[in-house]
């Protein structure tokens, strides 16, 4: 059954009432509803084969959602493009559905490909100006496999250029928001398709992680996301950043959408010598390991030395932990490990330097008209953004599948999976547990430490994010699993123990449910605080999607002169709190402005906590004060709770 999306109540019954203004007769109808909002891959496939909606409206629906959140309102700047087939590959998919025909799980589901997937159908950029137009042919096996399970490729979605960072910025696409504070990172490179899962332009999309590009925009965004063995997928028809390191994959905001994502696009491809791997073996196949007691009777180590020892490290390791004890109480038998050695190996055993200018060389050589031919003509022509700088010059510098450098890196790799797997062995645990990040998203500008993404992507070992929970300002953090290779299926089997006991996904408030297909309305507020011989009239308007409280007051009743100030503060009926924001100081009778409210505050607003204060020469201790009330008719306002 399907679990409710966890939205605050309070939240999202002040998004959907209806606002004064509107007509009885407009009021009796009911608002269409969001069908795509949170919703799961296994209940839109319910949904289509009981014929509630068609593939045509899911694609409307998605792309509904794409046009209030993308460019409007918090202007997440997930997506680069839209695919214009879209809806006719729908139509088409709905056709073989009246006739008898379903592929699968996916088959009409609309999906979001990070855009340095090979699509015939839409350019491949890369992030990057230079690959604007690029039309590479050969969309590769995984995209192959998507279109045969019957999924709809509705866009491709902004990444960090040419996959190259984890702050998810570039020279075509920009820079991409994080649904749950736009003013901060998604994580990268492939930030811009968790942006779009998290926010309800999709199901699912798909990244790819070289160093921790799946695994960090899904500890952004609340989200989970495996970096599966290295070759259990194929990576041909995806940009390289370094062939020996890169692996695709989905990001999803259920384990079971993620295990029918992977079960899609699993298997060997004769193009990609790394799934040799598979070689007399049989592909994991992930939603038959699910399994909500996966976790009992598990050997997990926490592994110590990944928890960060700043001061900016604590709230992220206090959440982190906290998840670890939710792993304790499914059953699983926790212990604090330290790999001696491990460290060292790692920070050696990168090849990303190396491979990008010579993989990238490659890559474009296969394509007919390429629009440049290589790394050094993009830098040599300025077609970057400027973020890229050191790094590209730093990679087109050491680029090269030679050398002493590149081949001692190679030789760490080695020693950093024997390492691992001799301590797996020794100590007969099951998987090792740390933070994706070590700090929750920094602001756009700042730099983004704290990652610990290269002990999976050297080892070639499989490693699921998974959400850990939320920072006192309501940002998400992730707790990751390490596990043997080709143990995926056992640790998103983990993962779904963990979701089914904890239910962690909690959607951002800047994309709420759409109402009759557009974003809501903002929701207004008034408040009248009246004091002796004097009083103060607050307007207000929030608008959840820009996180934007709108407001004019006015204090009549009294000489200029004795106004002291009008504020908003965090109050109850019985006590008086603190000052949050001054709206007008001494003698200023009317005022107007705009604040931007982070999540307390919001909450705060929508539960009836701010109240508007007037400070007077007759009430200087501010003892005339009123709540902010939502504006909605007494009927209205007997079905929704406290303020709104």
């Amino acid at each position: 059954m399907r679990r409710r999306p966890t939205l605050d109540p309070l939240l999202f019954a002040a998004l959907v009432v209806l606002l004064p203004g509107r007509t009885d007769a407009q009021r009796s109808v009911p608002p269409r509803p969001d069908l795509v909002f949170e919703t799961s891959v296994t209940d839109l496939q319910t949904g289509l084969a009981a014929g509630r909606f068609t593939s045509v409206q899911l694609v409307d629906a998605y792309l509904a959602r794409i046009a209030a959140y993308d460019t409007k309102g918090p202007a997440l700047n997930a997506m680069i493009r839209v695919n214009p087939k879209a809806r006719a590959d729908a139509a088409a998919l709905d056709a073989e559905r009246r006739a008898g025909r379903v592929r699968g799980p996916l088959h009409g589901i609309p999906i979001i490909l990070k855009d340095n997937y090979n699509t015939a159908d839409m350019p491949t950029s890369g992030g990057s100006i230079a690959l604007a137009g690029l039309m590479a042919r050969n969309e590769g096996m995984q995209v192959r496999k998507l279109r045969d399970a019957g999924a709809i490729v509705i866009g491709k979605s902004n990444l960090h250029e040419l996959a190259s960072g984890i702050t998810t910025i570039g020279s075509l696409g920009g820079q991409t928001c994080n649904p749950y504070d736009p003013d901060r990172y998604p994580g990268g490179s492939s930030g811009g398709s968790g942006a779009a899962v998290a926010a309800s332009f999709a199901a699912v999309a798909w990244g790819s992680d070289t160093c921790g590009s799946i695994r960090i925009p899904a500890s952004s965004q609340n989200l989970f996301g495996l970096r599966p063995t290295k070759g259990i997928s194929s990576v041909d028809g995806i940009m390289p950043l370094s062939h020996t390191q890169d692996v695709g994959g989905p990001l999803a905001r259920t384990v079971m959408d993620l295990a029918i994502a992977l079960d899609a696009t699993v298997g060997p491809d004769p193009t990609d010598p790394a799934t040799r791997l598979l070689d007399g073996r049989t592909p994991p196949r992930f939603v038959a390991a699910l399994d909500a007691a996966a976790l009992r009777g598990a050997r997990l180590g926490v592994l110590t030395t990944y928890f960060g020892n700043d001061a900016d490290d604590q709230e992220a390791a206090r959440v982190v932990r906290a998840s670890i004890d939710r792993l304790k109480a499914r059953g699983a038998e926790v212990v604090e490990v330290a790999i001696p050695g491990l460290d060292s190996a790692v920070g050696r055993a990168s090849v990303i330097d190396f491979e990008l200018k010579p993989d990238l060389l490659d890559y474009l050589a296969k394509v007919p008209g390429a629009p440049v031919a290589s790394l050094g003509e993009i830098l040599d022509r300025g077609l970057y953004h400027v973020a890229l700088e050191t790094g590209l010059r730093r990679r087109e510098a050491r680029g090269a599948r030679e050398g002493d450098g590149y081949r001692a890196a190679l030789a760490a790799r080695d020693e950093a999976r024997r390492i691992v797997n001799a301590y797996l062995d020794e100590h007969k645990l099951d998987a090792l547990v740390y933070p994706t990040m070590k700090r929750k998203p920094a602001r756009i500008g700042d730099p983004q430490p704290g990652s610990n993404c290269a002990l999976s992507a050297v080892t070639g070992l499989p490693a699921i994010s998974m959400p850990a929970g939320f920072t006192s300002d309501s940002l998400p953090l992730a707790v990751e699993l390490l596990g043997r290779q080709l143990a995926d299926a056992r640790l998103v089997a983990y993962a779904y123990d963990y979701e089914q006991a904890t239910h962690p996904r909690r959607p951002p408030s800047t994309t709420p449910p759409l109402v009759n297909g557009r974003a809501p309305e903002p929701v207004a507020f008034t408040a009248r605080a009246a004091g002796k011989g004097a009083t103060a009239l607050g307007r207000f308007r929030f608008d959840a999607t820009k996180r934007a409280l709108e407001y004019s007051v006015r204090v009549t009743g009294m000489a200029a002169g004795d106004l002291i100030a009008v504020t908003l503060d965090r109050s109850t009926a019985e006590k008086k709190g603190p000052t949050l924001f001054r709206l007008s100081g001494p003698g200023v009778a009317e005022a107007a402005g705009t604040l931007q409210l982070g999540p307390t505050d919001r909450g705060d607003l929508l539960a009836g906590r701010l109240y508007l204060s007037l400070y007077t020469t007759a009430e200087a201790l501010g003892t005339a004060r009123a709540a902010l009330v939502c504006e909605s008719s007494p009927r209205e306002r007997a079905s929704v709770p406290r303020a709104c």
